[in-house]
């Protein structure tokens, strides 16, 4: 998975969360991760929103810690 750092975060912060993410290739295991997290980390639903671009293609924002949201660009 690759990594888009549009919030301007330290490489230090970027390198933690790609640790987090190479098991992921599809969006029932961001939904794994996530629900495997300790308790507080994401906010309940997990899944904040889904953005629709069009009939293939969908934006789905994971607020997860300290204010940060993973948008995940699905096809």
């Amino acid at each position: 998975m690759r990594v888009l750092n549009h919030g301007h975060l330290s490489s230090h912060t970027i390198a933690e969360i790609e640790a987090q993410l190479p098991d992921q290739h599809n969006l029932k295991d961001v939904m794994n991760w996530a629900l495997s997290q300790p308790v507080g980390t994401f906010t309940p639903q997990v899944v904040a929103d889904v953005i629709v671009q069009d009939e293939f293609t969908h934006d789905v924002i994971v607020p997860w810690r300290d204010g940060l949201v993973l948008v995940y660009d699905t096809t």
